[in-house]
C-alpha cells in the first residue's frame, strides 16, 4: 500500500492500492474513494472483540476496504483538526488512545482492544480502562489532535503527560498515575487530580490539542 499525508491544518491520507490488497479504517474515517474500491464494516477478533470495542468507545466495528482493480484510491481522514504520522510495525505494536487509530494494513496485521496494565492509570490517567492495541507486519496511521511531539524514551526514562495530550504509545511504554501534589495545585493548576506517567524504554506520541478540545474546535468551524 503507497500513502501520502496532505494537508496543514486538518490532515488526509490518500492510499494507493494494489490489487488484491486491504486496509482496516476507523469508523467514519472513508472521505471518498475510486468506484473499484469496495468496503464493508467488520469485527476484529469476532465477538469477544466486538464486546471489548464497545466498551473501548471506539465502536464495534471499523471499516475494511479493498479492490482487485488497479489504479484505485481511497481518501481518509479524522473528524478533527490535526496531523497524521506513520507507525511502522516493525518496531513493535503500538498502543492507541481513544480516537487516535486512523488506518492500518499488512501481513497479519492484528487489531484488538486490551485493558490497562494499572487499574489507576485505567480509571485516572484520561486514557480509560480500555486501549486500541495493533500489531503485526505492516504499517499504522495514527491521528493526533493538533501537532505530534515524538518522545524516545530509554530504560527507566520517564515524563509526565496531561491528561488528553496522550495519543499512542509502543507496546514496550510502562503507562500509570501519578498524583500533582498538593490540592491546590489539583484544583487551581488547571492540569486535575492526576497525570500520567510513561516510563521506557519505547517510542510515546504526544498530541498538541486535548481531545475533547479538538473536536468542540471541530464542531465550531
Amino acid at each position: 500500500m503507497e500513502f501520502t499525508i496532505l494537508g496543514q491544518i486538518a490532515q488526509r491520507a490518500r492510499l494507493e492500492f494494489a490489487p488484491g490488497e486491504g486496509v482496516w479504517l476507523s469508523k467514519g474515517s472513508l472521505m471518498a474513494y475510486s468506484s473499484a474500491v469496495q468496503w464493508r464494516p467488520r469485527v476484529p477478533g469476532g465477538f469477544g472483540g466486538a464486546v471489548r470495542r464497545s466498551f473501548a468507545g471506539e465502536g464495534v466495528t471499523l471499516t475494511y476496504a479493498e479492490t482487485d482493480a488497479a489504479g484505485q484510491f481511497a481518501l481518509i481522514a479524522s473528524n478533527a483538526p490535526g496531523h497524521i504520522i506513520e507507525w511502522d510495525l516493525a518496531q513493535g505494536p503500538v498502543v492507541a488512545t481513544r480516537g487516535s487509530f486512523l488506518a492500518a494494513w499488512g501481513e497479519d496485521v492484528d487489531i484488538t482492544v486490551i485493558v490497562a496494565r494499572r487499574a489507576g492509570a485505567a480509571f485516572f490517567g484520561g486514557a480509560g480502562l480500555f486501549l486500541q492495541r495493533v500489531s503485526g507486519k505492516g504499517t499504522v496511521l495514527l491521528h493526533g489532535s493538533g501537532d505530534f511531539d515524538r518522545r524516545v524514551l530509554t530504560q527507566d526514562e520517564s515524563i509526565l503527560v496531561s491528561t488528553g495530550n496522550l495519543a499512542a504509545f509502543g507496546d514496550s511504554v510502562d503507562y500509570d498515575i501519578q498524583t500533582v501534589g498538593s490540592l491546590g495545585r489539583a484544583f487551581f493548576g488547571g492540569e486535575g487530580v492526576f497525570m500520567t506517567r510513561l516510563s521506557g524504554p519505547g517510542t510515546v506520541l504526544l498530541q498538541s490539542l486535548k481531545r475533547g478540545v479538538a473536536n468542540a474546535a471541530a464542531n465550531a468551524m
